[in-house]
């Protein structure tokens, strides 16, 4: 294959809010920015993914809830439509983020080709199809099927890596390439913004943005935030991927009514994270943890759990402070010494958004998709 030819890539991912979601729909912008043909398969349009771009096309899937099936099937719909669009518009490869169903779908779409017109199948693992998936009876053979099939693999970590080979006794080779972010400009300034939460003047912002999956951890975040002295020295934005409610009575149990700002479904986190002073993220588990390397991009430094891929993306005490897992004392306590010490936040949040800009960044991160497309083309 001509090293310079386009390539006609088809991305499957959840398009709902996550990383994983987030993850695959730069990667399909940054693609059709370079000049890539690029079609996203899904049940829904991914809901960054935006409407009228040059090269970016959409694939809806129909779930049709038959009576005869007891719960309505995915995996089989989603492979038909892989195979036809592969088929009417020549795909090269077929780039899928999660194992289940997506990967699965991928494989056996694949199969229902001639072989002159099967693309080549790359998975992305993005966590729990390993970490959780894997070491369910129900899933674990199917997904270590799939990804002996692939003709490439790859994981957000070198955490996930190691860890998809323990669970799942995967000996093929899985490529690490960690996830990137490219933001949006923002759309109001910094002063504007804290205006809009009612932040006074030496107050700081400390921000959280995830899907609130439990796996987050939200309680846990709550609890360590309620410890924290004093409390008129901060407020806590939660920038909210998923349905708050769940959790509004243990603010309000908390007696942080006055100190917790939600906003659900936002957009445009950019024009919150370059209001924000501090990110604060307790998860029990995560493979990369994309809230972070947002908030450094903006020299925004975290408090976070030590678990997974972490430790990957922000060293500790030279661009955050990581923290044991589950323990609300030591969360509080590293949110004190930053909050009393600007001086400290703005060392590591410059330090924070170097190692951002210089590692993270889709000038780092694009080209090895690319390269990878490449050499399993070839």
């Amino acid at each position: 294959m001509a090293a310079d030819r386009a390539l006609k890539i088809g991305i499957t991912c959840y398009p709902s809010v996550g990383g994983s979601g987030i993850l695959a729909t730069a990667l399909g912008e940054e693609l059709a920015q370079r000049g890539h043909e690029v079609h996203f398969i899904s049940y829904e349009r991914p809901f960054r993914l935006p409407e009228g771009a040059p090269r970016l096309h959409f694939h809806p899937v129909v779930i049709n809830g038959y009576e005869l099936f007891k719960y309505p099937d995915y995996t089989l719909p989603l492979s038909v439509k892989m195979a036809e669009v592969a088929r009417d518009h020549a795909l090269d490869v077929l780039h899928v983020h999660y194992a289940v169903p997506h990967a699965t779908a991928a494989i056996l779409a694949r199969s229902m080709l001639p072989e002159a017109q099967r693309p080549r199948v790359v998975t992305t693992l993005h966590g729990t199809d390993t970490t959780l998936l894997g070491r369910d009876a129900g899933y674990g053979p199917a997904i270590r099927h799939a990804l002996i099939q692939s003709d490439a693999v790859t994981a957000v970590s070198a955490w996930l890596r190691d860890e998809t080979h323990r669970l799942l006794a995967v000996e093929r080779s899985i490529d690490v390439i960690h996830n990137f972010y490219a933001p949006k400009p923002p759309r109001r300034t910094r002063e504007e913004v804290r205006r809009e939460l009612g932040l006074r003047d030496g107050e700081a912002m400390i921000v959280h943005l995830s899907n609130l999956r439990p796996v987050k951890r939200i309680d846990l975040l709550l609890a360590a935030v309620a410890r924290v002295e004093p409390r008129a020295a901060f407020k806590l934005v939660i920038l909210a991927g998923g349905e708050f409610a769940p959790f509004a009575a243990q603010v309000k149990q908390l007696g942080l009514d006055d100190r917790v700002i939600v906003r659900e479904n936002v957009l445009e986190v950019e024009d919150y994270l370059q209001a924000a002073d501090l990110g604060l993220f307790t998860s029990e588990t995560e493979s990369f943890c994309l809230g972070i390397l947002e908030a450094m991009w903006f020299g925004c430094p975290s408090v976070s759990t030590a678990v997974g891929g972490i430790p990957e993306v922000a060293l500790n005490g030279e661009h955050g402070l990581l923290v044991p897992s589950g323990d609300a004392a030591a969360i509080a306590r590293a949110m004190e010494t930053l909050l009393r010490d600007p001086a400290q936040r703005r060392t590591l949040g410059q330090a924070a958004q170097r190692r951002a800009r210089e590692l993270f960044s889709a000038k780092a991160i694009v080209p090895r998709y690319e390269a990878l497309y490449r050499r399993v083309c070839g």
